[in-house]
């Protein structure tokens, strides 16, 4: 009896690393691949902090007309230096807004990146360093508060899909799903 418990515990332990193996393995391929993904084709793009080519590569792509950097502007750093001279030289509007995952957004600085999201020239590439957390909050906010999209469906922004684990006050990425259930009910968002 002991040896068939010992085995089936094995085996639950063996299919649990191949799971956990797989979804790391999904999550680098997301990660080395810029974490690029439409929000609304042709429309709003999300993607992880791109290097010079992948944001050529993507403007030809795509077409992108501007970008909006949540990391905030950072005049001495060396990605953001290069990402300033790569939007000039392809001839796209950049705006820099600086978001924290680790902090909730407010409702004053939400309102802010929605008029933002709504007045930047589209095709528009929203990103952050790793393009899961801040980047998934602001994907979330674009579908429901400018497209209409229920909060369900804008929730799936926020997901594990896109490399955002969120566990309730253990995730350093928590504030951003405090700060989505919150602008749910303040922006007065679809249901």
């Amino acid at each position: 009896m002991a040896g068939s418990i010992k085995r089936w515990a094995l085996r639950v332990a063996g299919v649990a690393c191949v799971l956990l193996l797989v979804l790391l393995g999904f999550l680098g391929i997301q990660q080395y691949t810029g974490n690029f993904h439409a929000v609304v084709d042709g429309e709003v793009y999300r993607s992880a902090q791109m290097t010079g080519t992948q944001l050529s590569d993507y403007t030809a792509k795509v077409g992108l007309k501007s970008v909006l950097n949540l990391r905030g502007a950072a005049p001495d750093a060396d990605w953001y230096q290069a990402e300033i001279a790569d939007s000039a030289r392809l001839g796209l509007v950049h705006a820099d807004f600086a978001l924290s995952a680790s902090r909730e957004v407010t409702n004053d600085e939400a309102v802010q990146l929605i008029v933002l999201m709504r007045t930047l020239p589209k095709p528009l590439l929203i990103h952050c360093k790793q393009g899961s957390d801040r980047t998934g909050l602001l994907a979330a906010l674009y579908l429901a508060s400018i497209k209409g999209v229920d909060v369900d469906t804008a929730d799936d922004e926020l997901s594990l899909a896109f490399g955002h684990f969120s566990v309730p006050y253990l995730s350093t990425a928590y504030p951003m799903d405090i700060s989505w259930n919150r602008l749910e009910v303040v922006l007065n968002l679809p249901q």
